[in-house]
């Protein structure tokens, strides 16, 4: 590949030795991350060797899982000489795909690069890190109605506020619509002190937090203003058509049958709408059902309605938060199959 040499050894114990060496050490500097970090999330992931020094990084450890581990560095390496930057997500994402791909063809850091879908914002560029989220991301650009499940650190808020923010970019749409229902944890908000946004804000404030993360900031305060961004609970859509807008539901395992039927009905003329949700964080009262739940299992197969599910595979932010989801995921399947 471009940028970097290979070399292969196989001791006489059938352990692989590769070392890899990258022509620009200010890149290499970058790859191996600060302290070695993405080198130390490679060695627990893939459960090799990892040495660095200067500018050669040498791998030790099972023939196949140091090829996965070349993959990455590789594919890595090739982001950052196309002038992206990494996070431990595009790390985590690397390393899973490495490890779906196997090793038993041909492997092209750059072809590699573009098999997975991105959307193109004046700010940055985001690009799908698991093929979930590049399923994710097909789905947003093929479907006027998306719904997407999933635990938390899957993306799904995310991506579903840049797929709008592109569409706004682009002027398919003439406004952004971002909505939650105001329940969370058996809270309410007339306990809370302030005027209406004051006591909403609170619970949209990742959505805010995705917004600013990837629009300019004044962009957003004027879009604000000017109300092309729409950021409102739940209850505030009923009775209104939303047209020539993206909307995004976030929070939707939290919506009652009536309230999934009410925004989706409100779906106006060139509008597109996304549904995200856990279904394991429901905070309604017990034995109300979820209306995200209900809303996936009626409309399955229609045409025009998108669904993509997320596991913990596909959990992008710290590696800990997937081992939770599976441990508490865990849990409440021994609940359900204990006898009462």
């Amino acid at each position: 590949m471009p940028g970097a040499d290979e070399s292969v050894f196989v001791a006489p114990d059938n352990t692989t030795q590769i070392v890899l060496a990258f022509d620009d050490n200010r890149l290499a500097s970058a790859l191996f991350g600060q302290y070695g970090q993405t080198l130390a999330l490679i060695e627990r992931r893939l459960g090799v060797v990892a040495n660095s020094r200067g500018n050669h990084v040498t791998l030790e450890g099972a023939r196949e899982s140091c090829e996965q581990a070349r993959r990455v560095l590789e594919s890595l390496h090739e982001r950052l000489r196309r002038g992206d930057e990494l996070a431990q997500g595009d790390v985590e994402g690397a390393i899973r795909l490495a490890l779906s791909q196997g090793s038993l063809f041909d492997f092209d850091p750059a072809a590699a690069r573009e098999s997975f879908e991105e959307i193109n914002l004046r700010k940055r560029r985001v690009r799908a890190r698991t093929p979930a989220q590049d399923a994710y991301i097909r789905a947003l650009k093929r479907h006027a109605l998306v719904f997407s499940t999933g635990p938390a650190g899957t993306g799904k808020t995310w991506l579903a506020v840049a797929h709008a923010i592109q569409l706004f970019e682009r002027k398919e749409v003439d406004r952004i619509i971002l909505s939650r229902p105001a329940v969370e944890a058996g809270e309410r908000l007339g306990f809370l002190p302030g005027d209406m946004r004051e006591k909403v804000d609170p619970y949209l404030r990742p959505i805010y937090d995705a917004l600013y993360d990837l629009m300019d900031a004044r962009i957003v305060e004027r879009a604000l203003q000017t109300t092309e961004i729409e950021i409102a609970p739940l209850a505030f859509m009923r009775g209104r058509t939303l047209s020539n807008a993206a909307v995004i539901l976030d929070e939707a395992q939290n919506t009652t049958t009536m309230q999934m039927k009410m925004l989706l009905t409100r779906l106006g003329e060139n509008s597109r709408m996304v549904v995200t949700g856990d279904p394991s964080q429901v905070d309604l009262p017990s034995g109300q059902m979820s209306g995200l739940a209900e809303a996936v299992r009626l409309l399955e197969g229609i045409e025009g309605i998108g669904h993509v599910a997320f596991t913990s595979a596909d959990v992008i932010r710290h590696e800990l938060v997937a081992r939770i989801v599976d441990a508490y995921d865990r849990a409440a399947t021994r609940k359900r199959e204990r006898p009462e």
